[in-house]
């Protein structure tokens, strides 16, 4: 099982549940989470969704492991991938979502974060977009997104140099909305998602649709966008050697 998933007093939590991949994406977890997104859309029982990570990460983002197999291998890369299936159901969601970031963030573990509604992160944790050290493209509407999000020399810094930042600087960007001690983040985070959960859904609905709406457009053009870049970059001379890089240090 990749992803947990419980409901409590309208709330339903889903944790990425591959801690001994620091939860990063594979095919499987980006379906996962895809599916219970959808569910939790149409469930008239649930009114918010909170997500977070297992153990010392929130999510290591893209699995590198597959995706040096979908280079190598033709068969893998002509079947298309589900982190499309998890964007569009991050899109699509109608009600509200918060992320309560226990530990690293990379890659999709960051980005995601632009679809959320509230985000809490802990003290300990970091973010990190580590796209031009892959030698990729950015994606999942972050070029779009977090110029939004965050102002564009933010996002300019987050997503060019590959740097990590702390809580402290999430949270000074406004990637972050609060930032609370490790054993205090979940407690927190769910503190705030049952006093919204405790409101009107279609309310609730009505108030994630009217602020979502206008960035639809802007969202699906950016995708094309980071897509085909990431398609003509993806197995390129910098991006070989950076996967060439992780599997020697993997392998050691």
């Amino acid at each position: 099982m990749t992803l947990r998933i419980s409901d409590d007093n309208r709330v339903r939590t889903l944790v990425l549940d591959r801690p001994e991949a620091l939860n990063a994406f594979n095919e499987e977890l980006y379906y996962a989470t895809a599916v219970a997104l959808r569910n939790a859309a149409t469930d008239p029982a649930v009114a918010v969704v909170l997500l977070t990570g297992a153990g010392r990460a929130f999510s290591a983002g893209n699995d590198l492991k597959e995706m040096q197999a979908r280079i190598t291998d033709s068969t893998l890369s002509n079947q298309g991938s589900h982190f499309s299936t998890m964007i569009s159901a991050l899109t699509e969601l109608s009600k509200p979502l918060i992320c309560a970031v226990n530990g690293v963030g990379v890659g999709i573990g960051t980005t995601i974060l632009g679809y959320a509604d509230l985000v809490f992160m802990s003290s300990s944790a970091r973010l990190k977009c580590p796209f031009t050290s892959l030698g990729v493209a950015p994606e999942a509407a972050s070029s779009y997104l977090l110029p939004r999000l965050i102002g564009r020399q933010n996002a300019a810094w987050l997503l060019l140099s590959s740097e990590w930042i702390d809580a402290a600087e999430a949270l000074r960007m406004g990637i972050a909305w609060k930032v609370c001690e490790p054993d205090e983040l979940l407690p927190e985070a769910r503190k705030h998602a049952e006093t919204i959960a405790s409101r009107s859904i279609p309310s609730l609905v009505a108030v994630k649709q009217t602020m979502v709406a206008p960035y639809r457009t802007g969202i699906d053009a950016a995708t094309e966008r980071e897509n085909a870049h990431f398609v003509e970059l993806l197995g390129g001379v910098a991006n070989a050697a950076a996967l060439a890089e992780f599997t020697a240090k993997d392998k050691a």
